[in-house]
């Protein structure tokens, strides 16, 4: 018989043990992870694109699916996307829950029209008589040396869509959480993942757990401005963050995470923080999201602000092949403190 010390003591490991319960994955096997997790819940999830079947995917986030749920769950299609983003279309009309694999993003321009006319109108166009609860997903962004063709940020092509949601991972935490509240809604929505952001491994919950599609995460609390930011610069704006520190200043740092709609609640309590906003992108800068972010501060939060909205995104060119030239494109840490630096003076 138990004590009552040794009953306290029971509680507290039990508690520890529901609180810190985790397991490290990188970030493609979260997604793997939450993918697998939803295929088992319903039946009507299925996977689709090219080579997302027995070879697992172009970045492995398919990885033992087709073994574990069969060929007809997991469907390796032929080099028309297109062809199989209809498909995926089609199937959420019936009542599946497709995903629809990119192998990579920039080759989703050749589904646009699926995408736009289809998938983001169809609920509307019909009455509300069909819903499309299909994930579209894949890797985008610069890479290291993929060259123009593959390192498009399709962002500000579907931004404009009606009818879509937008979200961006940036960590394995998130990446897993989005998949799995993606596949449960009710509305078609785009996952941006990042290619060089798959290796990148954390510990996250062993229980179920999902992310809001349409929540801002805080990174980190500051004071003196609000630096907006999503997937890959992420990592950027926090390398840039600690030199920031060391130089007196307090930056808030916050993921937006929802690409569309925008979590304003999250933003508009920053900007009434701070008063001062710093939108950092890998996007580029005519049309992107950033040009979309500013609108919104500036209709919702304008007298709120102390200084004009800067905006760092990446050059209108297309993305160079040689390395050095590639880098010069995107973002880089410093620039976002000397823009920090210029909007605090």
């Amino acid at each position: 018989m138990l004590t009552p010390f040794q009953y306290l003591l029971s509680g507290i490991y039990l508690t520890r043990y529901i609180l810190y319960s985790r397991h490290e994955l990188l970030l493609f096997e979260a997604l793997q992870e939450g993918l697998e997790e939803e295929m088992e819940r319903d039946l009507r999830v299925c996977v689709m694109g090219e080579d997302v079947g027995h070879y697992g995917g172009s970045y492995k986030v398919t990885k033992g699916l087709a073994k574990k749920f069969g060929d007809l769950r997991v469907l390796d299609t032929p080099i028309a996307e297109n062809s199989f983003t209809g498909m995926g279309i089609g199937a959420a009309m019936t009542g599946l829950r497709p995903v629809v694999e990119g192998m990579n993003m920039g080759f989703l321009l050749l589904a646009f029209n699926q995408i736009s006319n289809n998938c983001g109108m169809l609920h509307y166009t019909s009455g509300g008589q069909f819903t499309i609860p299909i994930v579209i997903r894949g890797p985008g962004g610069v890479g290291r040396q993929l060259g123009a063709e593959h390192s498009q940020r399709l962002e500000s092509y579907f931004q404009s869509i009606p009818g879509i949601q937008m979200v961006a991972c940036s960590t394995p935490y998130n990446a897993k959480g989005l998949m799995k509240a993606a596949i449960r809604s009710e509305n078609p929505v785009i996952l941006f993942e990042h290619v060089l952001l798959y290796n990148l491994k954390e510990r996250i919950p062993d229980e179920d757990y999902i992310c809001n599609l349409e929540e801002a995460e805080m990174v980190r609390p500051g004071e003196n401005v609000t630096i907006l930011t999503y997937s890959r610069m992420r990592y950027h704006v926090m390398q840039a963050a600690k030199t920031l520190v060391n130089k007196g200043y307090d930056p808030e740092v916050i993921d937006i995470r929802s690409l569309k709609p925008f979590d304003l609640y999250t933003i508009g309590n920053s900007v009434k923080k701070t008063h001062r906003v710093l939108i950092v992108e890998e996007c580029m800068r005519t049309g992107g999201i950033g040009a979309s972010l500013i609108a919104a501060i500036t209709e919702n939060f304008n007298d709120y602000l102390d200084a004009p909205i800067m905006c760092l995104s990446s050059q209108d060119v297309p993305t160079p092949y040689a390395g050095t030239l590639e880098e010069v494109t995107v973002v880089q840490p410093a620039q976002i403190v000397t823009a920090v630096e210029q909007l605090c003076q």
